[in-house]
């Protein structure tokens, strides 16, 4: 049957569906469980573990009285703890008025302000801990691709050959940043599309600082998509993959989460400047598209694609936006700098506020992904 092919458009559908409720599921059970762990090591008392919302499709009790289930919608996840009105954590101020000394032991909204910080800080950390990990063991099993930052070829036309780069310079800098590697280069050159950098060069023992502009160019990435990234056309030969030692491995891998972490906080700068096209914010759909990608293309792949989507959900849930952990965490900050936490009703207009937030950056980013699919 033609639509059960995996040319069909059907098969595809249904291939990334499970892809991405696979990988998505995995990520957030990850986050959830730093959440988990903190929280029972602070004595709090956790009455379900959901991966997805809404209706449970199964689940089970655990010996300390923990639902853990799986639900129909498989967008996020959630710990309940003890004293929480429902899966935002809000509090159950109604129970909580009625609570024993022996329940507001074991509640979260009775806790200690430290604790509450480091119990919701816990599931980014933990994100940022899975990719860290996987990144690393990569790098020790597979090697860290390495290129020396010397120029072996320039481009005709390019920005390079319009500042003067010649064959042989040692590229030092670019926008500020030290660089050792050419895979260095290419990831801070192609942040600026039409963006002028910064570039420091050394040429015979001498340091030559000059701007450059690299030159927008369509590209594709691992998994055959059209992006808008800067060249400034210069090339470097013989990569290499080293292997590095498990301390090397860890060192390097926390570097390469930073950078991550620092480009894609620049990225979002220039989109908010104008500089980068907003359709570059990508949803659920485009995620799904991409888990489906990196399935077809393997398990090393796959293990890749989820620490990176680990570490930009450690992050995006480290925005200070109500309803999100960066929320409840400047919340807390604001409660320790007054000495008590904010009204009630100024807590309830903050989360009225980010709920409104994220649901319009969701529905923005689901019509950037119709308009990639053609849809629109």
């Amino acid at each position: 049957m033609e639509f059960l092919s995996e040319t069909s458009a059907f098969y595809t559908l249904v291939h990334n569906i499970f892809s991405f409720v696979f990988i998505l599921s995995a990520i957030v059970f990850i986050h959830e469980y730093g959440h988990y762990w903190v929280a029972k090591k602070c004595g709090v008392k956790i009455e379900s573990f959901s991966i997805g919302f809404g209706k449970e499709i199964f689940g089970w009790n655990d010996k300390s009285g923990t639902r853990w289930k799986v639900s129909y919608i498989p967008l996020g996840g959630y710990v309940k703890m003890y004293g929480d009105e429902n899966a935002a954590s809000t509090p159950d101020k109604k129970k909580l008025k009625k609570m024993t000394e022996e329940e507001r032991r074991i509640s979260f909204h009775t806790q200690a302000l430290w604790k509450r910080f480091l119990i919701v800080l816990a599931g980014p950390a933990a994100n940022y801990i899975f990719a860290i990990i996987v990144i690393a063991i990569f790098f020790s099993v597979y090697g860290k691709p390495f290129t020396a930052p010397i120029v072996s070829g320039v481009q005709k036309d390019s920005a390079a050959e319009t500042v003067g780069l010649q064959i042989g310079d040692k590229i030092i800098s670019v926008d500020g940043d030290k660089v050792k590697s050419f895979e260095q280069i290419k990831g801070i050159v192609s942040l600026h599309p039409d963006i002028e950098i910064e570039l420091s060069y050394e040429r015979e023992g001498k340091v030559i600082e000059t701007n450059i502009t690299p030159k927008k160019q369509s590209s594709k990435d691992i998994f055959g998509d059209e992006v808008e990234i800067g060249l400034i056309g210069i090339s470097s030969e013989k990569m290499e993959y080293r292997k590095l030692t498990p301390m090397q491995g860890v060192h390097n891998s926390f570097l390469e989460v930073y950078d991550l972490s620092a480009k894609t906080l620049q990225a979002l700068g220039q989109i908010v400047t104008g500089q980068r096209s907003s359709d570059q914010i990508s949803g659920i759909l485009r995620i799904a598209d991409y888990s489906g990608k990196s399935v077809e293309q393997g398990i090393r792949v796959v293990v890749w694609f989820m620490a990176i989507l680990s570490v930009n959900l450690g992050l995006v849930n480290l925005f200070p936006i109500p309803m999100l952990d960066g929320g409840h965490l400047l919340l807390y900050i604001i409660e320790g700098v007054r000495g008590k936490p904010m009204s009630d009703k100024a807590q309830d207009y903050l989360f009225k506020f980010g709920f409104a937030l994220l649901i319009a950056l969701m529905l923005f980013a689901t019509f950037n992904d119709l308009k990639y699919f053609k849809i629109f």
